[in-house]
């Protein structure tokens, strides 16, 4: 009788793991997270497409979907304090406005601006980056912007990189943002291409301060580059 009842048992188990019905209803990890990530990306969507410009021009739709996914990834442990997102294209030329400040509340684009990469990333296009002191060169991924200071650069915002061995060395290598002389279409016309900084996101001197005053104490910063 034992016997039996266990031939009937390992017969029920082996009908019940081999049933096509039984598998059809066991999700798929992987299938799981494409999910997920496309429905992110199908919300950044949207709200690109909602986005109210002030007559500036948009990121691309790539950088923008990259940096909101990291957003909003910071946003849920609680760290951003400020529902301002800054994005930073160094995919683009330095010639061209490739900083974006927007506020996710309004969905809105408040500035638009020129912005200088490490002068050892590259010359008019950056495609160097590192996370390593002294290299001069920028770092890319996901900040926290902190305090702001006096130094030499004059009102300056400090930056607290969020990805270790992309950019945890921000604060100990002084990556900070400040406005700098050589971030300016006079520069761009005198020598072919924007300044270039030890790996500050240095912007106008005109507008840094303004920039500054809106994202300092708790938003986020992506430093954008598509590899």
């Amino acid at each position: 009788m034992t016997y039996k009842t266990i031939s009937l048992l390992l017969i029920g188990f082996f009908s019940f793991i081999t049933n096509p019905s039984f598998s059809n209803k066991v999700p798929s990890p992987k299938l799981e997270l494409a999910n997920v990530s496309n429905n992110m990306a199908s919300k950044a969507e949207i709200r690109y497409n909602s986005l109210v410009t002030n007559n500036f021009k948009l990121p691309k739709i790539e950088s923008f979907t990259k940096a909101l996914q990291a957003f909003n990834k910071l946003k849920e442990s609680g760290r951003i304090q400020k529902n301002i997102l800054t994005l930073v294209d160094f995919s683009l030329s330095s010639n061209e406005n490739r900083l974006w400040v927007i506020d996710l509340n309004k969905n809105t684009i408040l500035f638009q601006s020129l912005v200088a990469h490490g002068r050892n990333s590259g010359n008019e296009f950056a495609d160097d980056f590192s996370n390593i002191p002294e290299s001069h060169q920028s770092s890319l991924g996901l900040y926290l912007t902190g305090e702001t200071y006096i130094g030499k650069h004059g009102y300056s915002l400090r930056l607290d990189g969020q990805e270790k061995g992309i950019n945890s060395n921000a604060r100990n290598r002084a990556i900070v943002i400040h406005g700098a002389d050589y971030v300016s279409e006079n520069f761009i016309k005198k020598h072919g291409r924007l300044g270039r900084s030890f790996g500050c996101p240095s912007l106008p001197n005109e507008v840094s301060k303004e920039i500054i005053d809106v994202i300092k104490d708790k938003s986020g910063l992506f430093v954008y580059y598509p590899s």
